[in-house]
């Protein structure tokens, strides 16, 4: 799906890894969000990795990663742990972090728990975790419905999702900024329905979002007055549910020490609608950031 990259699929962490792996440079590891795999890197990655050596795995639960039973098994804080184990294994003990989405997250709670790990934080098109659920509004409630439909307990959204798993996810593409399916590249999103047809991946992704609420919310309120202080890039759609409800760089305020702001044109997936001022941020941000 990634021009001029090897696919692979390894253990780590005990877990089944299916990642690309292109370039040569100072390690950076992407990660990608819902309901989307590794493939959304497409259009960034080739020319991320002509200064970096790039690695984009496909999180638990998603793509052709494992699929854990069990809700506890996808919060931010074990979702942190397979691309992590895989960095290590490949011999990258220290690296750039980049995460979209549910990506962005797991990528937060990995700066928090690993914090020697990461050379840099970029997060796209977040806030965090638990502002959002803490501080929720009727605004953002109405646009991202799906935290709540997808956490319902099984097999309710999964049944639902089961009957028609294009209808539903290609909703989700199409609700927070994207005109029309047409914003995505035809092998990317053939790459995403292959994905979320499959009904082990659409349980695991309810059970991610089960997680968030059962665990993850109860997890960064223990962390509330820590601080990643490596440099951090907060970048997000300037059309985008969260860039309407939210000033995104000072929800990050406090979490962050060193942040540096980049909206970007277009609406939560403004990686697959924008991808030259999305690699054209990343990749000043990135060399600033790189010794």
């Amino acid at each position: 799906m990634i021009s001029g990259f090897e696919s692979t699929t390894t253990t780590a962490n005990g877990q089944q890894v299916h990642y690309a792996r292109g370039g040569d440079g100072p390690p950076l590891l992407l990660l990608h969000g819902f309901p989307q795999t590794h493939a959304m890197w497409h259009a960034v990655a080739p020319a991320l990795a002509r200064h970096f050596t790039v690695i984009a795995p496909d999180l638990r639960g998603y793509g052709q990663s494992g699929k854990p039973q069990g809700t506890e098994n996808y919060s931010f804080r074990h979702m942190v742990a397979d691309p992590l184990a895989l960095m290590r294994d490949l011999g990258f003990e220290r690296f750039h972090l980049v995460g979209h989405d549910r990506g962005g997250r797991t990528a937060h709670r990995m700066t928090l728990d690993a914090p020697g790990a990461v050379q840099s934080l970029t997060v796209m098109d977040i806030v965090p975790t638990h502002l959002l659920l803490d501080q929720l509004s009727q605004q953002v409630a109405r646009a991202y419905y799906h935290w709540f439909f997808l956490a319902q307990p099984a097999p309710f959204p999964e049944t639902m999702i089961g009957h028609d798993p294009d209808a539903y996810f290609e909703s989700c593409l199409k609700g927070w900024g994207a005109t029309n399916l047409s914003d995505f590249d035809p092998a990317a999103l053939a790459a995403y329905r292959s994905a979320w047809r499959d009904p082990d991946a659409i349980r695991g992704m309810c059970a991610d979002y089960r997680a968030a609420l059962d665990f993850d919310f109860a997890l960064d309120a223990a962390d509330l007055e820590r601080q990643v202080t490596c440099p951090a890039l907060v970048m997000y759609g300037a059309d985008g549910a969260m860039g309407k409800a939210y000033d995104v760089p000072a929800t990050w305020e406090g979490r962050l020490s060193d942040i540096t702001a980049a909206p970007v044109p277009g609406g939560h997936f403004f990686v697959d609608e924008y991808p030259r001022e999305t690699t054209a941020a990343l990749l000043a941000f990135l060399t600033a950031a790189t010794p």
